[in-house]
């Protein structure tokens, strides 16, 4: 370490060259004192999506696990400021005294690495910028970021946005740091919108397994005006030795028969409006000529905590893949993966979650290719243990690494955070 980082602060060291600095000031110091050594630190948090990305090529860590806590909340403003390590859970603990929630949806990436939750940090979430089934009407963490700090690659101090819900003229820096994978900033403020709770929740389950059918459903409910805040569909299980089969036992309900392939509606709102929003939906969508049930608050909860914890997948050992099209697409991507593959579909059609066996490694570059043809992109969250990184974590062109490139030597010019985290070479 160096004079610099000894006389400034007392930022404690372990054996395994992790720093853990008390405060933002520390972050600074440590990430400046890299930077003059042209050294390289990888940033963690609670380690809750660590399986996610390239493993850095970094010789320390800086560990913001001391920069927790609620800063300051005004429920009648609708925001929170808090610190970048501070636990999700904490968050909604505070939230939900007041009745309110973040404005976006959370993803558990918990149940895929041993099967228990483990939600994480808030600055985890924005390094991710990974958001749950609401995405598609209410938008993902970015859209909800009012504000941050942090400290980029040189050391400097860096904020962007304040705490008004307001249109801006200027660039966003929020939207570049989402979803960045700690590779342009080393998270220590965030300040975030917050909305009033759902009071009730109702879903609406379809028997539906023809993929023409199912986007036909999807196309409605984009254009319906009911509302609808969640449209996911989970199919049939393939009969493979090497997927685990559990749907039957995630999606057990009173009221739901799981024996077939079927789409699921979320409604939402207070009781008498998620009532006309039933009807509303059940006329645009013909639900007379179709067999559906409708699943209770009760039962409605729980069933989307289990498509957002992503349960489907719980401890899974093969690789698991995010692919994202536009729903024009879906059709063909459904009609490709068959009935091979252990998979569903979220963001009312734009969203596919992908279970690939080690022994179907191969067939990841094909579908990254059709995901890249169909103008969407690929990436693997949870790669297998005997995955050999032929294709590479995260989809990117030719164009948009040079612009990757030039964003993390603005951010970042010697590569001191996260260095090969997303791409290899940045």
């Amino acid at each position: 370490m160096s004079t610099q980082v000894r006389t400034n602060s007392q930022i404690f060291q372990d054996s395994n060259n992790t720093y853990f600095p008390n405060n933002e000031n520390e972050v600074s110091i440590l990430v400046k004192d890299f930077f003059d050594k042209n050294s390289s630190a990888e940033v963690i948090g609670s380690n809750s999506k660590k399986f996610i990305g390239n493993k850095t090529q970094a010789a320390n860590k800086i560990s913001l696990s001391k920069l927790s806590g609620i800063i300051e909340y005004f429920p009648e403003e609708l925001y929170i400021k808090v610190k970048a390590n501070t636990l999700i859970e904490d968050i909604e603990k505070e939230l939900e005294k007041n009745e309110q929630e973040l404005a976006f949806e959370l993803i558990d990436f918990g149940y895929i690495e041993d099967g228990n939750s483990n939600k994480g940090t808030i600055g985890g979430y924005l390094a991710c910028n990974y958001a749950g089934s609401r995405r598609f009407k209410v938008g993902s963490v970015r859209d909800h970021v009012l504000g941050f700090r942090g400290v980029n690659g040189k050391g400097e101090i860096i904020k962007s946005g304040g705490t008004v819900v307001k249109n801006v003229t200027g660039y966003d820096l929020s939207k570049l740091v989402a979803g960045s994978f700690g590779t342009l900033v080393a998270l220590t403020e965030i300040t975030l919108k917050v909305l009033p709770k759902k009071k009730i929740s109702n879903t609406i389950v379809i028997d539906v397994e023809d993929p023409k059918k199912v986007y036909n459903i999807f196309d409605k409910v984009a254009e319906s005006s009911s509302e609808i805040s969640g449209a996911v569909f989970i199919p049939n299980e393939p009969d493979d030795a090497g997927i685990e089969k559990n749907k039957n036992e995630v999606f057990k309900f009173n009221d739901l028969e799981v024996k077939n392939s079927f789409l699921a509606l979320r409604v939402e709102g207070d009781k008498i409006s998620v009532g006309e929003k039933i009807k509303s939906i059940s006329k645009e969508l013909e639900l007379d000529k179709l067999k559906s049930v409708i699943l209770e608050n009760y039962q409605s909860v729980p069933f989307w905590k289990k498509v957002n914890n992503l349960e489907l997948f719980s401890k899974t050992k093969n690789n698991l893949i995010r692919l994202v099209i536009e729903p024009a697409s879906g059709v063909e991507m459904m009609k490709h993966l068959g009935n091979k593959f252990k998979y569903y579909i979220d963001w009312c059609g734009a969203l596919f979650w992908i279970d690939v066996p080690s022994k179907k490694n191969n067939k990841i570059k094909e579908m990254k290719e059709l995901a890249i043809k169909l103008g969407g992109y690929l990436t693997i969250i949870k790669p297998a243990q005997d995955y050999d990184y032929e294709e590479t974590i995260f989809t990117i062109d030719k164009t948009r690494l040079i612009i990757s490139e030039k964003i993390k030597q603005s951010f970042d010019p010697k590569r001191v955070l996260n260095p090969g985290k997303m791409y290899r070479g940045i």
